[in-house]
């Protein structure tokens, strides 16, 4: 009820004032109320309650009242005990020798001591409690008390203040004017805000000057004493070009004057010195000099030779310090020098000599390859002309054997017919190796499959083995690997032959052996062996172990052919022997990859031989320019029922064809024939009139170049001197023409 009547909000004296109003009015009332007095009382009875309840809010309020005094009375004390404290924190920074700042987390200058103050006097006016870190950077950095270091400027001083004040520790020194420095440090509080000191340290710079200047006093003896004992002469000059140092050495070597070597002298004089005295010889060296010293911009080292007129050889370098100062030292390089001119002088001696006999050697070398050139003409020569005759001969054998068959003369054709096979053999492996030496034989390198080399050789071999009563024995291989074709098998052909050969009794196998990318063609035996120390040779020409140089047992050419054909293709080629029990040949071969080109059909060195009778009634056309080779082959073939055609060139093969009216059924041609014409071109001519026509090629050239050629016409090749069998076999698998018409 009482609290409708005043308001809380005012004060205690407001609402006893208000309370002692309602007080007087309620007793008016109830005075100047109606005389009845159950009325009366009633409001006599609320008086007295209102007066209760007015003395108990007066106590409460006297009881707030003293509360409040003693509330007021603690703040005010609270108040004097942080004026004080802060007057303590004034009196304290002030006391301090340093000058204080304190700015908050705001970067706003708090506080601050009069000696902070004292440090600028020309930014002292503008500090003050709200001053923001920034603009106090900006008024320091526009002071003109403060000494900036060297090539800063006053904005570049600024961002990098600003650049530090970011750290969590700062401290830096400023040199202000007077040569006085102050020590800035910096320290964050854990607030966020910066307390900031300034410690002037001039005395201490001083005193750190006074002991460098000691310790550079006694380093400078130190060098100079350095300087004189080293064998290089000395000078050193300041960023002015001005001479500040030497050494004795520097005076044995130049021996400038006196008034030049002091210091100070500028450079120039040095220069001027160097022109008018002629100490050097030339200009080149001097010059080069002075220019590298009066190089404005950042100087490279300089290295440069002067020769003075005593022929003393100094040896200069230019050094840049960091200050745009420079040294230059001269070493005294005579001796090397002198040293240097007679080894020169000996060198070129010695390539003098060395040329000399390098000419000497080439023309040495340029003989032997000529001579060797010509031997192997020499024996290509010799040896073509030799298989002409050769050839003639085998088939006058050929001829003679079929009419002394049952008589007592086949025996001694057939001994004619195998000196005549070693001869040939012979020939034969003397063209291999002349072309091998040459350099003519050119490569084929193909994929070869080795199931047809091992299969060939095999057949060929297989009956010589067995009427020695040997045991051979071929494994066959499905592996496919690159090399060429003739060579790789006349390599192991030879090795195969070599084994037979040299093999009493027991057995000759021929087998390969699989490696990671390559394999090995292996030929073993159970031969006498081969002695360690005759290993190396057996690969020379007409070297054989424990055996005589006959035409029936080899010349010794084969291992000869089987090397040089392993180095022409890139083949390794191992030796494995014990004497008494055998030896082995192997030839490491890479395996093909992918999909590459295979060798054509390999030629075999002999063909299958066709005892029974040729085809008859065969029309031959024979172009040969050689007249007993025309003879004995035209007989032979004769005699083996063919018609032969005979022409020495090609204008009387085609009269022959034009007098016939038909075509033949092969053309067997020689490659060389007069006038420079050859059987290929031949054929081709005669092909072109009469159309396709089987045709064979007969020679004793047995260069690649051939060989492709014939492959691309269409031509079987068939090499001289020509063995009856291998005639007759190809006779005996052409079909004549029997449905040709007159031309």
């Amino acid at each position: 009820m009482s609290l409708s009547i005043v308001n809380p909000q005012d004060s205690l004296e407001r609402q006893n004032e208000k309370l002692l109003k309602i007080a007087s009015a309620l007793m008016r009332r109830v005075e100047l109320a109606s005389v009845d007095s159950g009325e009366a009382f009633a409001h006599f009875e609320r008086a007295l309650m209102l007066e209760a309840e007015v003395r108990a809010r007066t106590r409460e309020l006297e009881q707030t009242l003293t509360l409040l005094n003693e509330s007021n009375a603690r703040l005010s004390q609270a108040m004097e005990d942080a004026e004080q404290a802060r007057s303590d924190l004034y009196d304290a920074i002030e006391a301090v020798k340093e000058g204080f700042a304190l700015f908050d987390s705001r970067e706003v200058l708090v506080m601050f001591n009069s000696r902070f103050a004292q440090t600028l006097p020309d930014v002292a006016e503008k500090l003050g409690p709200g001053l923001k870190f920034v603009d106090y950077v900006r008024f320091v950095s526009q002071s003109r008390h403060i000494v900036f270091p060297e090539g800063m400027t006053r904005e570049e001083w600024a961002r990098h203040r600003l650049e530090t004040h970011r750290k969590q520790s700062v401290n830096f020194n400023v040199r202000i004017e007077g040569d006085r420095w102050l020590q800035v440090s910096e320290q964050r509080t854990p607030g966020g805000g910066t307390a900031m000191l300034q410690t002037e340290i001039t005395e201490l710079i001083k005193m750190e000057r006074q002991e460098r200047d000691k310790l550079l006093d006694e380093q400078a003896r130190l060098v100079r004493a350095t300087l004189d004992h080293i064998d290089q002469g000395i000078c050193i000059f300041d960023s002015d070009l001005l001479l500040v140092g030497w050494n004795n050495r520097l005076r044995e070597l130049l021996s400038p004057p006196m008034q030049i070597l002091r210091v100070g002298t500028p450079f120039s004089v040095f220069a001027e010195h160097f022109r008018r005295s002629r100490i050097f010889e030339g200009k080149t060296g001097p010059e080069q000099l002075s220019r590298w010293v009066m190089k404005k911009g950042v100087r490279s080292p300089l290295s440069v030779e002067l020769r003075t007129c005593d022929n003393v050889f100094l040896d200069v370098f230019g050094q840049e310090m960091p200050n745009r100062g420079f040294v230059i030292s001269f070493t005294d390089v005579t001796a090397e020098r002198e040293a240097q001119f007679a080894m020169n002088a000996a060198n070129a001696s010695l390539e003098r000599r060395v040329q000399e006999r390098t000419n000497a050697l080439q023309d040495a070398l340029a003989e032997a390859e000529l001579a060797n050139a010509s031997k192997s003409r020499f024996v290509a020569a010799a040896s073509h002309d030799l298989l002409q005759p050769l050839s003639a001969a085998k088939l006058f054998l050929a001829s003679l054997e079929q009419s002394c068959a049952g008589t007592g003369s086949a025996e001694t054709v057939s001994r004619v017919q195998s000196a005549f096979e070693s001869v040939e053999g012979i020939l034969s492996a003397l063209l291999d190796i002349s072309r091998l030496d040459s350099g003519s034989a050119a490569l084929k390198v193909t994929s070869v499959p080795l199931a047809q080399v091992l299969s060939q050789l095999g057949q060929e071999f297989g009956e010589i083995a067995r009427l020695k009563g040997l045991d051979l024995r071929v494994v066959g291989s499905r592996a496919v690997v690159r090399s060429d074709a003739a060579y790789l098998r006349r390599v192991v052909q030879n090795l195969l032959a070599n084994a037979v050969r040299y093999t009493d009794a027991g057995k000759v196998l021929l087998g390969v052996r699989h490696s990671r990318d390559s394999v090995w063609i292996e030929v073993w035996d159970t031969g006498p062996g081969i002695p360690e120390a005759e290993r190396a040779a057996i690969f020379g020409e007409f070297h054989r172990v424990g055996a005589k140089s006959s035409a029936d047992e080899g010349m010794g050419l084969g291992l000869a052919i089987v090397d040089r054909a392993c180095r022409l293709l890139g083949h390794d080629i191992e030796l494995v022997s014990e004497v008494g029990r055998g030896t082995v040949f192997r030839v490491r071969v890479p395996l093909a990859v992918g999909e590459e080109d295979m060798a054509p059909e390999l030629l075999t060195g002999g063909a299958p031989v066709n005892d029974g009778p040729a085809e008859s009634g065969l029309i031959i056309l024979m172009i040969e320019n050689e007249r007993v080779v025309r003879e004995a082959l035209s007989g032979l073939l004769e005699a083996w029922g063919a018609s032969v055609l005979v022409a020495a060139n090609l204008a009387e093969a085609q009269e022959l064809i034009d007098e016939l009216g038909l075509a033949p059924d092969l053309i067997l041609a020689d490659y060389h024939l007069d006038a420079g014409q050859n059987g290929l071109d031949a054929i081709e001519t005669i092909r072109a009139s009469l159309g396709p026509v089987d045709a064979v090629l007969v020679t004793a050239d047995r260069s690649d170049a051939v060989g492709r050629r014939c492959q691309a016409q269409g031509v079987l090749l068939l090499n001289k001197p020509v063995a009856p069998a291998r005639l007759r076999a190809l006779l005996a698998s052409v079909v004549p023409n029997s449905d040709a018409t007159p031309m």
